[in-house]
């Protein structure tokens, strides 16, 4: 692979993608609606974090597994919260997409992938709501990512958000060589798998199918901490549901996620804040940089 350059991600690169403005006598409908499809028995904070931060933004409903479903629902009691099936290993079953078909119509973000288990079955629950919610932009985390191994079927409104070694698992190159050469194979694997794919680490790297390419450095390792990634995909959710694109939402959602944590840097060290936290940092930071990027 050969590295070749990327545009730096800046709030300068925001101001050429403000979001969508909310007038005086907006309802929760202008604000979007994002689905979080997420979490297990054994990782039902995963669901929590990805929802929150999708809350944050956008309009939310839940959809998890039925033995943290409830559970869910009272800890985000402003969102609506479906129980879906569940394996016997624990991941989410085909048939459950039948729960969900009444609002594929409309719906403007999916979120799929934080906590969830049993990979197998779980892989063609999340082929079947990539038919379903063909409409709206998807951002495939964690093991939803999987479903890529079995051919390149997504499209540029899909986003996947790997770490270094969830992109060697999923593309088959060794991790050293992700790690080395970022960019590369961050292009490579969003031109063959026809999605917007942002490789996350020290610096993240967003590659769109058609070879472009965006550069974002000002994360810090505080952002290194367990549930941070769920976190960054909920954010992408809110952002698509607002009504931005998929490239646009991304690049929103990495650049957001990373000021949150400097924010909590400041106050608590750089590191050791929790991922937990980082939502109740996101209003400020949209109200701020929505001004900035305005004309």
């Amino acid at each position: 692979m050969a590295e070749t350059r990327d545009a730096p991600l800046t709030e300068a690169t925001l101001k050429q993608w403000p979001l969508p403005e909310l007038g005086p006598d907006a309802d929760k409908e202008g604000r979007g609606h994002v689905l979080v499809v997420a979490g297990s028995v054994e990782i039902p904070g995963a669901a929590l974090l990805a929802a929150t931060a999708a809350l944050r933004v956008g309009e939310l409903t839940i959809a998890a597994p039925e033995r943290v479903a409830s559970g869910l629902a009272l800890a985000i009691p402003e969102a609506r919260v479906i129980a879906l099936e569940e394996t016997p290993d624990g991941g989410f079953d085909v048939s459950g997409c039948e729960a969900l078909a009444p609002i594929a119509e409309g719906l403007k973000a999916l979120v799929m992938g934080p906590g969830m288990q049993d990979e197998s079955r779980s892989v063609m629950f999340v082929r079947a709501m990539l038919l379903m919610f063909s409409g709206s932009t998807v951002i495939l985390d964690a093991l939803a990512m999987s479903v890529v191994r079995e051919g390149p079927f997504c499209s540029n409104s899909v986003v996947l958000t790997p770490r270094a070694g969830e992109m060697a698992y999923l593309s088959g190159l060794p991790k050293e060589v992700v790690c080395e050469q970022p960019l590369a194979a961050a292009r490579e694997a969003a031109m063959h798998w026809n999605a917007l794919v942002a490789l996350k680490g020290a610096h993240t790297h967003i590659a769109q199918p058609d070879g472009r390419a965006w550069r974002f450095s000002g994360g810090g390792p505080g952002l290194g901490t367990s549930g941070s990634g769920d976190t960054l995909a909920g954010l992408i959710g809110g952002f698509a549901a607002r009504g931005l694109p998929a490239m646009q939402a991304c690049a929103w959602g990495v650049l957001v996620h990373a000021r949150a944590g400097a924010a909590l840097a400041r106050r608590h060290g750089a590191v050791g804040y929790l991922a937990r936290e980082l939502a109740g940092e996101v209003p400020a930071l949209v109200h701020r940089l929505d001004r900035q990027t305005r004309p």
